[in-house]
């Protein structure tokens, strides 16, 4: 097993953040077969873990009026434009000015559909991505749409500026995806846990030292695209967790947008597509570096 304390429990309870974790570490509140041990101990296979703690009150998701696009709406979805730098939903650390937040003051029937914490939310963006989300509307929808990202009937389309030139004009990225040896709040393809993970790619155009891809993930792990594009040498222009010494440039934030998703309508089952141009700060970056 071989895996650190504060990082095995971070993945186990989702509702306390890793720095809360060490905390309770730290007041010798978590014991190893009956022992008190530091964040950084590695764990054995068949130790026994004890953790002393009460979980939080879960905290009231209050509506909030933030302008948000929204691209289409009826009685069953609404499809949303996220902002970049706008986290989907609650937790820690980001307890208000989310998409759910903004969702429940544009349409407050959702909060009855789904995950208290969650209402309506059937996918993920990252924060610094922008782009494209579906977001159910009541609970019928909430469960088809699932199904949907369960079974790979949903299409996503991301368009990604990277590092270099890639190998060929259309490739495919399929390593394993899971959390890190080391860094369990970090994504990789060097880790204990493998979860399959394919990501598509198709060049739009190159750019002296960077090339515009369309990227479509087929399987919808957490970082896919990002960690998938830097494990190849070609890191997301802007990527600051995983782009290494080459996030030192001036994107004004992550180059990465869900542009195109397609699904079936959950109560007409018609195939439907929706669109979101590229923003604007992300035009204006690539006029520049096309001069």
């Amino acid at each position: 097993m071989n895996q650190r304390l504060d990082v095995f429990l971070s993945e186990k309870i989702k509702e306390l953040s890793r720095s809360r974790i060490q905390k309770i570490i730290e007041e010798q509140r978590v014991r190893i077969n009956g022992v008190s041990r530091k964040s950084s101990y590695k764990l054995r296979e068949g130790e026994r873990v004890e953790i002393d703690f009460e979980l939080p009150e879960p905290e009231k998701i209050e509506p909030e009026n933030i302008p948000i696009e929204v691209l289409y709406s009826d009685v069953c979805i609404a499809v949303v434009n996220k902002p970049s730098g706008m986290v989907v939903h609650p937790g820690a650390g980001n307890k208000r000015h989310t998409l759910v937040n903004t969702l429940l003051y544009h349409f407050p029937d959702i909060k009855m559909v789904g995950p208290e914490e969650k209402p309506g939310i059937v996918h993920r963006l990252d924060k610094e991505t922008s782009g494209v989300m579906v977001v159910a509307k009541n609970l019928k929808a909430y469960k088809e749409l699932q199904r949907q990202f369960k079974v790979r009937e949903v299409e996503k389309f991301y368009v990604g500026l990277v590092w270099g030139k890639m190998p060929r004009h259309e490739g495919k990225i399929s390593w394993a995806v899971g959390r890190h040896k080391k860094h369990g709040e970090r994504m990789s393809i060097k880790t204990r846990k493998p979860r399959s993970a394919e990501t598509l790619y198709t060049v739009q155009k190159e750019y002296g030292e960077f090339t515009l891809l369309e990227i479509k993930p087929t399987t919808g792990r957490t970082h896919q695209i990002r960690v998938h594009l830097s494990a190849s040498g070609h890191p997301v222009v802007g990527d600051n967790r995983y782009g290494g010494r080459k996030s030192k440039v001036r994107c004004p934030r992550l180059f990465l947008h869900a542009q195109r998703l397609a699904f079936f309508h959950p109560e007409t089952k018609e195939r439907v597509e929706f669109s979101s141009p590229l923003p604007q700060d992300l035009r204006d970056f690539l006029d520049n570096i096309d001069k």
